[in-house]
Formats: structure tokens, C-alpha cells, sequence
């Protein structure tokens, strides 16, 4: 397995950690054992792992030598420095169904009729919850935007093709949720400047209603 990341054992918690995260360490915890593990990592090695698995592919963690098969479920970023700040881990098995939030990706959609009267795809639903064993689980989904034609149509949850083993996670999805539309950029802007020109025609008549002089009663 090429997204493999080694933790070392921690104690430091609670304000020790930014000792821990100055230097050049990433704090995180593995849920799903009899007690979560408080664990360490280098923080180019853990970004790079974060990058290449995100949350739909399993990482295989070396804690103390052993290995642990296991999915990310959550990622702390500093909201202005965006670095890392912790990772939770959830450890699972070979053989265990789990649920995981899978990219979704419209392919060929340069060879739709759509396309060549230079409308636009518009992504709806860019990731989906789905369910299988580690080894099933896909980096993405894609859906075939190649028989788009107008901007009445879209692509739908229908439309997915799943590889075998995987199932959506929702069951009570419908299938005519939306995962992508198509738009007509050109009539977008001339829709957006015929109301922006109406706006600013309200705005010059009602001074000029304002100002009229009143008329005298007789």
C-alpha cells in the first residue's frame, strides 16, 4: 500500500501540543480500538498522505511497529495559516464495510453537442458518501457528460456507474438528485446586463418623481 504513515507515541496534549506542532510535528488520534491512541507524525510525510488518500482511500498506519489499516475522518487546518493542526484516524479492517466521501468527476463532456455551442457543465454535487470493503473503495466516481446537449439537461444520481462492491451510502438518495447542470454562459451575462440596465433605468426615474412640482388646487 503506497499511503502508509508511521505515528509515534505521544503524551503531550492539551497546550503541549504546540511544542509538539513547532517542531514539525502533527498530533493525531486513532479511533476504533478498546481506547483512542494519541499519536504523532512528521508533517511533510502526513500531508502528503492526507493529499494522495483523503478521506475515501485506507492509509496504512505503523503505530509502534504494527501495522493498522485505517481511513482519515477528519482534518484540524489553522484557518489563517492553513496548516495542519491534528488528524483524527478511524482504524478498520480488510474485511469491514465502511462508508467514505468519494469525489465525483464529469468526464467527456468536450464531446457533447453541449460543449461545442460552448455551453458550460456547472457541478451540483461534487462528492458523494459511499460504502465498501478498504480494498474497493474508489479514489473517484465519474459520470459520462458526453450526451449533454442543451441546457435542459443534467446528470443525476442515475447516471453513476459504481464499481462492483461499492454501494451509495444513503439508500433514501433519489435518483433525480442533480449532479450537474448545464448553463449557457453568453444568455447568463445578457439576462444578469438586461437586469442591471432595468435597475438602474428604476433608479434614474424615481428622483425625477420626486422632484415633479406639485400640482395648485384650484
Amino acid at each position: 500500500m503506497s499511503n502508509q504513515l508511521t505515528l509515534e507515541g505521544r503524551t503531550a496534549q492539551g497546550k503541549k501540543l504546540k511544542a509538539l506542532r513547532a517542531a514539525g510535528q502533527i498530533p493525531s488520534v486513532v479511533y476504533g480500538g478498546d481506547e483512542p491512541i494519541l499519536g504523532a507524525s512528521a508533517y511533510n510525510a502526513t500531508e502528503k498522505v492526507l493529499l494522495e488518500a483523503g478521506y475515501h482511500s485506507p492509509v496504512e498506519l505503523l503505530i509502534a511497529g504494527k501495522p493498522q489499516l485505517a481511513i482519515v475522518k477528519n482534518v484540524a487546518v489553522d484557518p489563517v495559516s492553513r496548516r495542519i493542526m491534528n488528524v483524527e484516524f478511524q482504524a478498520i479492517s480488510a474485511d469491514e464495510i465502511v462508508e467514505a466521501t468519494t469525489p465525483i468527476r464529469v468526464v467527456n463532456f468536450d464531446a457533447s453537442d453541449a460543449a461545442k455551442l460552448h455551453y458550460v457543465i456547472m457541478p451540483v454535487l461534487e462528492e458523494i458518501e459511499v460504502k465498501a470493503k478498504p480494498s474497493d473503495l474508489p479514489e473517484e466516481l465519474t459520470v459520462d457528460g458526453s450526451k449533454l446537449a442543451g441546457t435542459d439537461d443534467k446528470l443525476t444520481i442515475a447516471d453513476l456507474v459504481l464499481p462492483q462492491g461499492v454501494e451509495l451510502a444513503d439508500k433514501e438518495l433519489e435518483v433525480t438528485t442533480v449532479i450537474a447542470n448545464v448553463y449557457d454562459p453568453v444568455a447568463e451575462a445578457a439576462a444578469r446586463d438586461a437586469e442591471d440596465e432595468k435597475a438602474a433605468e428604476s433608479s434614474a426615474e424615481a428622483p425625477a418623481a420626486e422632484t415633479a412640482p406639485a400640482e395648485k388646487a384650484e
